[in-house]
């Protein structure tokens, strides 16, 4: 896919460090939140939805404090918005493991990692900020240590200040 179809899947594209947020919305909500490697460029809002969450991810990338607020699409089993609301209470500067999560909601580790990588809003609901028991983890479904995804993990981690990832 060539970078001007590949950029038309989003409503809006916003520069990150790592690369850049892609944010698809669906008439009043967010339907999706994709980091997207440096190769896409920034594309300006298409509607109301996109321009705040975009202006709300540039927070976000700004200030790690930053609380969101959007409209977020009705998606997920009842099983995967139950690991999304324990991870979405993990508070800054902190991190859980898959282990500690399931507990939480009463399942299994390996389970709260597929729902971790079912995650629609990621920086909204802070995936990255679940971890395996003896390091980093994987991320986005994806486990190559030294893989994008794995590194946009770790940038996040640092940008909240949090030490040893």
């Amino acid at each position: 896919m060539n970078k001007t179809s590949s950029t038309s899947l989003f409503s809006a594209i916003v520069a990150a460090s790592f690369g850049a947020v892609g944010i698809r919305t669906e008439g009043a909500h967010v339907r999706e939140l994709v980091y997207l490697p440096p190769a896409f460029n920034v594309k300006a809002p298409e509607d109301m939805v996109s321009e705040r969450a975009a202006l709300q991810v540039e927070r976000y990338l700004d200030d790690p404090d930053f609380q969101f607020d959007l409209p977020l699409a009705p998606v997920g089993t009842p099983f995967q918005r139950k690991v999304w609301a324990a991870i979405a209470a993990i508070p800054r500067g902190q991190v859980l493991t898959y282990g500690d999560v399931a507990r939480r909601v009463q399942s299994a580790p390996r389970a709260v990692g597929q729902a971790c990588g079912c995650n629609w809003f990621p920086l909204v609901i802070p995936c990255h900020r679940v971890t395996a028991a003896t390091g980093l983890g994987g991320f986005a479904h994806h486990d190559d240590a030294g893989g994008f995804h794995v590194g946009v993990k770790r940038w996040l981690l640092a940008h909240e200040m949090v030490a040893g990832y």
